[in-house]
């Protein structure tokens, strides 16, 4: 593990030990609630708190676009807790009448953010993910959730009055309802972080054998295009249930008397994905639509009764979640 300086002892130590100490350091009496995907960062942090010999309770947000090697690996965890949303993405972009994007990431708040409130809540989030999370601490205050206009006031008032001061505490208390927040690896690498999986041989989703660097909702607008698409390729249900959403979501706006530029779900997926040229969007489109019908035929072969009957009838409330991609 790469060596850094730990300013609280002034010694040298590596990444592992800071991330170890910075965990003892803030337990909560109840314990950690720690927010668990099931990706590379959340398993290397529930390692940590292992090694930490601290209290914690594992807590996995089902977002219902996760993908199903993960979904299965989480239900198959005796210790993974669940917290089921009250409605699914299919169900959620009807009703908000936009898709989710990069700027409305309402799909965040609803489905993975509810979770936590009133306790200290322990992430994997690292500055090396994004432009945006290099602005993160590695001690947090969220009082309204994590994305909001009001959290990260609330963030500047708690942790940002000085950074430099050297009266300021590592951890301050503030008396608005919320939840505290440790992201202990905030400053490791993705170099760390495998470095870490392989000295104690950590199990993790075999996408990443696959070249996926990260795993998250399918089809999630912070990433690229063609990161998008190549996730709808690997698994065309989403897009399909995708395109069901959007046509109910075009639907509600219409019959709400709402301006709309869209008339069918293609459309919205056409400027969902940033692409411009209507060929290549009927290229990606039917591609992804060609797919999903070989993987249902090859799922329910004839029996079509079956098939009609799980894609109509599936509910992703279901403690089932491995029928969640399925969910129409």
């Amino acid at each position: 593990m790469q060596l850094k300086i730990d300013y609280e002892s002034g010694k040298i130590k590596d990444s592992e030990q800071i991330a170890i100490q910075r965990i003892q350091t803030f337990e909560p009496s109840e314990g950690y609630y720690l927010a668990y995907s099931g990706g590379k960062d959340s398993i290397v942090i529930r390692k940590l708190c292992e090694l930490a010999g601290v209290k914690y309770e594992v807590r996995n947000a089902h977002t219902t676009v996760d993908p199903p090697e993960v979904v299965k690996s989480i239900i198959n965890d005796q210790e993974c807790n669940i917290n089921k949303p009250n409605e699914s993405m299919w169900k959620l972009i009807p009703r908000k009448k936009m898709p989710p994007s990069r700027l409305v990431r309402y799909c965040c708040e609803v489905l993975k953010e509810e979770g936590g409130e009133g306790r200290f809540v322990v992430t994997g989030v690292r500055h090396a993910e994004s432009s945006k999370r290099s602005k993160r601490r590695h001690v947090e205050y969220d009082a309204y959730g994590s994305k909001s206009k009001k959290a990260i006031k609330e963030r500047e008032k708690f942790n940002l009055m000085n950074d430099n001061d050297e009266k300021r505490k590592m951890i301050e208390q503030c008396v608005i309802k919320g939840k505290n927040i440790l992201n202990p690896i905030i400053d490791w690498s993705d170099e760390e972080v495998w470095e870490f999986i392989k000295k104690y041989n950590l199990s993790y989703p075999s996408l990443y054998n696959k070249g996926w660097d990260r795993i998250g909702c399918i089809g999630c607008p912070l990433a690229k295009s063609s990161k998008r698409i190549q996730e709808f390729e690997e698994y065309p249900v989403y897009y399909i249930n995708y395109l069901k959403a959007f046509d109910r979501m075009v639907e509600v706006r219409l019959n709400n008397d709402m301006e709309t530029e869209w008339n069918t779900g293609e459309e919205v997926m056409m400027w969902w994905l940033e692409i411009e040229n209507q060929a290549e969007f009927d290229y990606v489109d039917n591609k992804i639509k060609n797919l999903y019908k070989k993987q249902k035929e090859k799922a329910y072969g004839d029996n079509i009764a079956v098939m009609i009957h799980v894609e109509r009838n599936v509910n992703t409330i279901k403690m089932n979640y491995t029928l969640s991609i399925n969910a129409y």
